[in-house]
């Protein structure tokens, strides 16, 4: 996948008594903001997001990578899992873009990965006016499962072909968000898209949806 890099800007945030860490990388002309959530055992310095995000700035879409966990509750296997939590500390987030002068006109979106997902479709239930599109990669959509029908963001699930247990997850969350949702299946590829090209269709759908959504 052919992608260039921008320079980025690391920014600190306190929340709840805890800083925390992201990087922003804002392309020229940008038309709107994709804020990442990453999943259990992941954090801002994931590949698979940079390479994702990466694609997102070449076709003029800013990227806040942010760690929504410091390092020692990130090696807490509850709060990896705990999803509430998660989605708050990514509201809390968004609303420090909402109040940046550089940030605050740019639509915003979600990209969330396995749990962080779950996180993306609770902080979009809570903030329907200021989330504007969500996409999710590998996601455990089911672990939001009560908020899926409040979620008013058009709603775009990635799973994997043979990722078979949380593609049925996927699936069976799709029917529960009342959005305009889809789900795409890349062929053959597995939890981790790291099958050849699989990564590539995984930034293609995410780019194309944010475009639509949020351009």
């Amino acid at each position: 996948m052919a992608s260039s890099s921008l320079p980025q800007a690391g920014v600190a945030l306190e929340i709840e008594g805890r800083r925390l860490h992201g990087d922003l990388s804002v392309p020229e002309g940008a038309s709107g903001l994709v804020v990442f959530a990453h999943g259990s055992g992941s954090s801002r310095q994931s590949p698979r997001n940079r390479q994702v995000a990466a694609y997102l700035n070449d076709r003029r879409l800013a990227t806040l990578l942010f760690d929504l966990l410091t390092e020692d509750e990130a090696a807490d296997r509850r709060r990896v899992f705990d999803v509430q939590l998660l989605a708050e500390r990514l509201e809390a987030v968004t609303a420090w873009t909402r109040d940046d002068s550089a940030l605050n006109e740019l639509p915003v979106g979600y990209f969330g990965a396995s749990t962080g997902a779950a996180a993306a479709l609770i902080a979009a239930a809570d903030e329907p006016d200021v989330v504007r599109a969500v996409v999710s990669r590998g996601g455990r959509p089911d672990l939001a499962t009560d908020r899926l029908p409040e979620v008013r963001a058009p709603t775009l699930l990635i799973v994997g072909g043979a990722d078979v247990e949380v593609l049925r997850l996927n699936q069976r969350a799709l029917e529960s968000i009342t959005a305009p949702a889809a789900l795409e299946v890349v062929p053959g590829a597995t939890h981790l898209f790291e099958e050849p090209g699989a990564l590539e269709r995984v930034a293609e759908l995410s780019a194309a949806w944010f475009t639509r959504y949020l351009t």
